[in-house]
């Protein structure tokens, strides 16, 4: 089978695209949790939310319904086009750094990503890239995406040897367009780093922009050595936080693979939301959004998700 490498694309800051089915529209389905997904177009500006919900005892709540989640997008109401339940398959990309002071982490981390795998949806799109100067393709291209833990395994082992430099913010701009290749409507990108970069064409604030553009939910988990001067988890925070994901920082090695199960659990118990913004002026803004969540025993609960979008930019759109 042939290997790929995945080169360091700069794909631009873009809005996720819809044509919405009539159904989509329907309250009663709505209610039923079973508004219909959307097919894909470039006619409607979709913002999509992941969205995870806990009560005050940091427990999952499952089977809420459409009606019980309310979008507010400068305190406007914004009417919820979509809605997918919890457990949906998503198309999932983990982000390993590779790079010479992950020298001592390699056989860990790639365990830690098997495990990863056998704890997902077994209906998920899973790739991998590996980065350190340069960002690479884990899986050969005959087989881009895989559920198999083994098979996994067995790639990341014959691809990862940490040398080099850190590229991290090129390896979410090769993420981020790679997850476009998936055929899930929810994308997930989770990276194993420090948070350091010495190595990308990618800016820091060029990456956080982009990320708020996409509708990509990110995660991270810092391996972070206090004494290592290149060292970023705030980069990695924001990255996470400002996507609706989570950042964690293990600390010990062993617990990565602790992480990543928390990962893997927080991906299917999310649930997703999609709206068309009442707002259609093209400026390039970025919007807050908040989400509200009526529990119909009326229990308090804790909501996570992105905290806005970025509008798409008619100027922008429109340079060669």
């Amino acid at each position: 089978m042939r290997r790929v490498l995945m080169p360091i694309l700069a794909v631009t800051a873009a809005m996720l695209f819809c044509r919405l089915p009539a159904a989509a529209t329907s309250g009663e389905s709505a209610a039923a949790g079973l508004i219909q997904q959307p097919q894909f177009s470039s006619r409607t500006d979709l913002v999509v939310l992941n969205l995870s919900v806990r009560d005050r005892k940091g427990a999952y709540v499952p089977a809420l319904t459409a009606d019980a989640f309310e979008v507010l997008e400068n305190q406007q109401v914004q009417p919820i086009q979509f809605f997918i339940t919890q457990d949906a398959p998503v198309t999932v990309g983990l982000l390993i750094d590779s790079s010479g002071s992950m020298f001592g982490n390699r056989d860990l981390v790639i365990a830690a990503a098997a495990s990863f795998a056998e704890n997902s949806n077994p209906d998920d799109e899973i790739f991998a890239l590996s980065f350190s100067d340069a960002v690479s393709a884990v899986l050969p291209q005959s087989e881009p995406f895989t559920s198999d833990p083994d098979l996994l395994t067995r790639a990341m082992a014959a691809s990862i040897t940490p040398h080099g430099r850190t590229a991290l913010y090129d390896a979410v701009v090769a993420g981020l367009d790679y997850l476009e290749r998936g055929t899930r409507e929810r994308k997930v990108l989770v990276i194993v780093s420090d948070g350091g970069d010495n190595a990308s064409r990618t800016t820091a604030e060029q990456v956080l922009r982009q990320t708020q553009g996409s509708n990509v939910v990110v995660y991270s988990v810092g391996l972070v050595d206090e004494l290592a001067r290149e060292a970023n988890p705030k980069t990695l925070k924001r990255l996470a936080e400002g996507s609706g994901g989570e950042m964690f920082r293990p600390r010990n090695l062993g617990g990565v693979g602790n992480a990543l199960r928390r990962i893997a659990a927080d991906i299917r118990h999310a649930y997703t939301i999609g709206f068309v913004p009442t707002n259609s002026d093209r400026d390039g803004a970025f919007r807050p959004v908040r989400v509200v969540v009526h529990a119909p025993d009326r229990r308090h609960v804790v909501v996570r998700t992105r905290t806005g979008y970025l509008a798409p930019d008619t100027v922008q759109r429109s340079k060669p």
